[in-house]
């Protein structure tokens, strides 16, 4: 790591000395270079008994290769997918969405889903947990559902479904589940180790997600029957820890909350997408296209967020000229043009952002 970067460093370590952080890796590009590339803390439960423990502490580190369930800082990595066939001309922004997925009742373009303006932040028909292997049923409900809104007039998260939706039309027009195309056409050429739809030796990978404090998920479905918890609640168990660390949510494809990635392989994507959609010299992205994905589409309420938001074709923007996207739970990646890094950080303690908040102040501090 560059002595420069040494104050990100400490701060990451603080976070794990503390014990505000248990699990996590870190990794940041800065001028087209990896300059900090971190991990710390363990994958799962913390290990116990005199006879195992150096044997089980070992196997237990967080490793550069381990996997974790990043939640929302997948959607930018499923509207890629989309836009990739947008770069290639197999799909338009601005036609509907019932010219590639006929059985689609709303009334809303392709861009409009890209930028969480279609209408459809929550599964109109409420599902068991196990529903999230069922894709066919919850594409079905979501093409026969009524829009919450005129689709283009405002915007609110499609927090669970807008995987769903990215992930359908992809599959409508080149044929390939989304995570099979994400590791076939992204996650391939680039080098990017992340994707939907675990194997079972990469699930053997993963890190178990866990609570800071037990009353978490309670607070980030906020008031029951509220636009929000009805976007986030259904299907059930997305913010349940024996659903989230269970093998069916890890081999099922819920694109908008069940990316599982490093962080090294987030930073990549992000410095890949920087410097115009070529990375180590191989483009899977017009320079024209980046340009376009990561304008800003909608700048106005978000009826989920509850706040103001600036969507692009996938993520958010923000007021300092960075765009990505952050997990509910703490993880988080993006690419701020303006100071030249990319930033991914990828965690299993279930918390606030602000982890993600010092430790970019410590990185501010050395640019």
């Amino acid at each position: 790591m560059h002595a420069r970067f040494a104050p990100v460093r400490e701060c990451f370590h603080d976070l794990l000395a503390t014990g505000r952080e248990t699990g996590a890796g870190l990794t940041i590009w800065y001028d087209g270079q990896p300059v900090v590339d971190l991990t710390g803390g363990h994958r799962a439960g913390v290990p116990s008994g005199p006879a195992t423990a150096g044997h089980a502490a070992a196997d237990n580190r967080w490793r550069p290769d381990t996997l974790v369930n990043v939640y929302s800082v997948g959607k930018p990595v499923a509207a890629l997918c989309l836009l990739m066939l947008v770069d290639r001309g197999r799909v338009e922004l601005d036609r509907p969405v019932s010219a590639y997925w006929p059985e689609f009742r709303t009334p809303a373009i392709v861009r409009q889903v890209l930028s969480h303006t279609a209408g459809l932040p929550a599964f109109p028909v409420p599902r068991p947990a196990g529903a999230v292997a069922d894709w066919s049923l919850l594409c079905a409900d979501l093409a026969a559902a009524e829009p919450e809104w005129t689709p283009g007039t405002v915007a609110g998260e499609h927090a669970w479904t807008y995987g769903h939706l990215v992930g359908e039309l992809v599959r409508r027009v080149d044929g390939r589940s989304l995570g099979r195309f994400l590791a076939e056409e992204i996650a391939g050429p680039w080098r990017l180790d992340l994707g939907f739809g675990l194997s079972p030796a990469d699930q053997r990978r993963c890190a178990d997600l866990s609570y800071a404090d037990p009353g978490w998920p309670t607070r980030m479905l906020g008031e029951p029957g509220s636009l929000r918890a009805r976007a986030i609640g259904n299907p059930a168990g997305g913010l349940d820890l024996a659903v989230v660390n269970h093998p069916l949510w890890r081999s099922a494809e819920v694109p908008a909350v069940n990316l599982h990635a490093t962080a090294s392989g987030l930073a990549r994507l992000y410095a890949g997408l920087l410097a115009g959609g070529t990375l180590d010299g191989v483009r899977l992205f017009s320079p024209e296209l980046v340009t376009e994905a990561t304008r800003v589409q909608y700048d106005g309420p978000d009826l989920v967020l509850d706040r103001r938001a600036y969507w692009t074709l996938g993520m958010q923007w923000e007021p300092d000229g960075s765009w990505g996207m952050g997990g509910i739970g703490g993880s988080s990646a993006w690419a701020d043009p303006e100071r030249g890094y990319t930033f991914a950080y990828a965690t299993s303690r279930l918390a606030e952002h602000d982890r993600v908040e010092e430790l970019v102040e410590a990185l501010h501090s050395c640019l």
